[in-house]
């Protein structure tokens, strides 16, 4: 498997930003943040869906509205020089903190056409307080860097050459997934939503990356 880094100049949000990934591990880099917003979540746009398809069709969209959003961080390769083909299980590692008590995270592999378009591949999320265990809740710090690997599951596509490779980090995939309202309390219960900043670090000592399982060609 191949570690993919993100990189920036400390602003990665929407396809208008200066996001991008590289085999090269970051340096000293500034982190991307962003406002969570769960009263204004990302919109759900294809994917892994089942069972209603005239709710929400299921499968590979264009995703460049949602790309324009401020909260979503958006890191991309150059025009790729040769095909690269990804069969396999795939996994975003980020370094991340949060002004919450609890929070979600969110991950979309994206492959990105010669002339712009961008169709998703495949997504993940995972919810804060279960970063270590799904059956143990482990409380969370605001303020405080943790450690979150997304679970993508596993596809298969070539990126031709021309393409590239884009991965998409935010905190909400709804309707796919259930919004976090941030505070930390059961979300059966909770009326009340309130805003988060989330900051994504990607540094020597933060190297946030997504991990891609290319077979050669």
């Amino acid at each position: 498997a191949t570690r993919y880094y993100f990189h920036s100049q400390g602003r990665a949000n929407s396809a208008n930003g200066n996001g991008s990934l590289s085999t090269q591990p970051p340096g000293e880099e500034a982190p991307d943040a962003f406002l969570y917003n769960p009263s204004d979540p990302v919109p759900t746009r294809g994917g892994s869906l089942c069972c209603n398809p005239y709710f929400m069709a299921n499968g590979a969209f264009e995703q460049g509205e949602i790309e324009l959003r401020e909260d979503v961080l958006v890191y991309s390769t150059p025009p790729l020089e040769r095909e690269v083909e990804v069969t396999g299980p795939i996994t975003v590692t980020l370094w991340a903190t949060t002004s919450a008590t609890d929070t979600d995270f969110t991950a979309k592999l994206v492959d990105v056409c010669d002339h712009g378009c961008a169709r998703n591949l495949t997504d993940g999320i995972i919810r804060a307080r279960y970063r270590e265990s799904a059956s143990s809740p482990s409380p969370v710090e605001p303020g405080r860097v943790h450690e979150y690997t997304i679970d993508l599951w596993a596809t298969s596509n070539v990126f031709k050459k021309g393409h590239r490779i884009r991965v998409e980090v935010s905190s909400s995939n709804f309707p796919r997934f259930d919004r976090n309202p941030n505070t930390g309390k059961l979300i059966a219960e909770e009326g009340e939503m309130k805003p988060a900043l989330q900051t994504i670090l990607h540094d020597s000592q933060h190297p946030s990356h997504v991990t891609l399982p290319i077979v050669a060609r």
